[in-house]
């Protein structure tokens, strides 16, 4: 069983910048695939990176095209520790953001095939 929990959401001004962290406790976190996905309201949940292990201690990061460029992530495994830093932050950028986990990296960008996920952390950037 693994638990994920999301922190370092606010307010933001267009432009700003924020880091978010995802903890995990209860598994293998080498291991794990790691995924971030945000929900507006109205709006079905949205694919935003992932990081999957090629082998030993090598990582492979994936970004939806939306974002690339603008969204980092970075894992810290002695920590637990999934990092989503974003910058230029846009209104519609607006949303909950979610930490996700699965055990397998085969369709790392859909939601239905994470099998944890965290409780959110809201950010909202105004204009």
């Amino acid at each position: 069983q693994v638990q994920l929990h999301e922190s370092g959401g606010g307010l933001v001004q267009a432009g700003g910048s924020l880091r978010l962290s995802c903890a995990a406790s209860g598994g293998t976190f080498s291991t794990l695939v790691m995924g971030w996905f945000r929900q507006a309201p109205g709006k079905e949940r949205e694919f935003l990176a992932a990081s999957t292990r090629i082998g030993g201690n090598v990582y492979s990061s994936h970004y939806e095209d939306s974002v690339k460029g603008r969204f980092t992530i970075s894992r810290y495994n002695a920590r637990n520790t999934f990092y989503l830093e974003m910058n230029s932050l846009k209104p519609e950028d607006t949303a909950a953001y979610y930490c996700a986990a699965k055990e397998s990296s085969s369709g790392f960008s859909s939601a239905s095939s994470y099998d944890y996920w965290g409780q959110g952390t809201q950010v909202t950037v105004s204009s």
